[in-house]
């Protein structure tokens, strides 16, 4: 077993407590190098912090500071953190709402049963593999976490484990003609700071319109998982009674969307390795056989722009969820019971 704290590692390691804006000057120092030698290079970042965007993006952080001014204080600290001006770091955290289709794919597994499984990989842009990091996070008044985190990104939108049980992990849904009214990747992180699963629906239920997200969403010492699609305004909730594989695009919520190469394929093989009676989550989640693109996304000229950066595995019901993170090209994984 690799503990977390070993940072000679391709993921990286953040501890850190305090003030949201201490948590987000935190965040912002740990991604700096990355964000500036290997980000804001990017045909992506320029799109998304394009001048055009900009009243948008104004309008989505008055937003943010109305319904969560908390996650308003940690953009500011992110934004200090990075040294860059507090807009352009806005813009890149409003990425799915500004942009029909983002480089943020992913593909969840959920096993259910009396002892259920949620299964994660964690796609993102191929620049940022071996900067991205697991980062346990110990926000004042609010209670503490487990999450990987992108360099110059708010946390929550990828997986997470909380204090006070919740698991999330999160698919890029890319639904088309919406008009946000907040970030998702705001409603993301404020989910995180729910106190059980029954207020985390609400929270995501009655939210403003933003960005499609795909939510897997159990409470440590409950068997039920749930798939849950948000976006646009949307809301679709499902308890899983049978094996699901669920690849970025809504299988639900019925919303005007573009499905990619890539997430149709993924879609279709997991599904027919689960016909065919796999069962095991990683041999599921690194399958790279069958017809199509694969699942397990390393190549570099993927077509969506997205590789294979870390995979999860959540195994409940117990009140102490056991937590396993797997990195390309990392020897052992990181593991753990709870935060620790």
């Amino acid at each position: 077993m690799v503990t977390p704290e070993e940072t000679s590692h391709r993921l990286g390691w953040l501890e850190a407590g305090g003030s949201h804006h201490e948590l987000g000057l935190a965040l912002g120092r740990q991604g700096k190098r990355a964000v500036r030698e290997r980000l804001m290079g990017t045909p992506l970042w320029r799109e998304v912090t394009a001048a055009r965007h900009l009243p948008l993006v104004r309008r989505l952080q008055a937003a943010t500071a109305e319904h969560f001014p908390w996650v308003a204080e940690e953009l500011e600290g992110l934004a200090q953190g990075l040294e860059l001006p507090l807009e352009a770091v806005a813009a890149w955290n409003c990425r799915g709402d500004l942009l029909a289709s983002v480089p943020d794919g992913c593909t969840t597994l959920v096993l259910p049963g009396e002892a259920p499984l949620i299964a994660h990989n964690e796609d993102g842009l191929p620049c940022l593999d071996g900067s991205c990091f697991l980062a346990r996070l110990r926000p004042a008044g609010q209670p503490a976490f487990l999450t990987f985190c992108y360099p110059g990104s708010l946390p929550g939108h990828t997986f997470s484990l909380t204090a006070a049980g919740l698991v999330a992990t999160l698919n890029n849904l890319r639904l088309v003609d919406i008009t946000p009214e907040l970030p998702r990747m705001v409603l993301s992180r404020a989910l995180l700071a729910e106190p059980d699963l029954a207020a985390a629906l609400v929270l995501l239920e009655t939210a403003p319109a933003g960005g499609g997200f795909h939510y897997a969403l159990a409470q440590a010492g409950d068997s039920e998982v749930l798939s849950v699609e948000v976006g646009g305004g949307g809301f679709s909730c499902r308890a899983l009674a049978a094996p699901t594989l669920h690849a970025n695009h809504c299988l639900h919520l019925d919303l005007p969307q573009a499905i990619t190469a890539s997430s149709a394929d993924r879609q279709r093989r997991g599904e027919a390795l689960i016909a065919a009676g796999e069962r095991d989550p990683l041999t599921l989640l690194r399958d790279t056989s069958g017809p199509g693109l694969p699942i397990y996304r390393r190549a570099p000229d993927d077509p969506d722009e997205e590789n294979t950066l870390a995979t999860a595995l959540f195994r409940l019901p117990s009140e102490d969820v056991a937590w396993q993170v797997v990195v390309p090209g990392e020897a052992g994984s990181r593991e753990g019971i709870g935060l620790y």
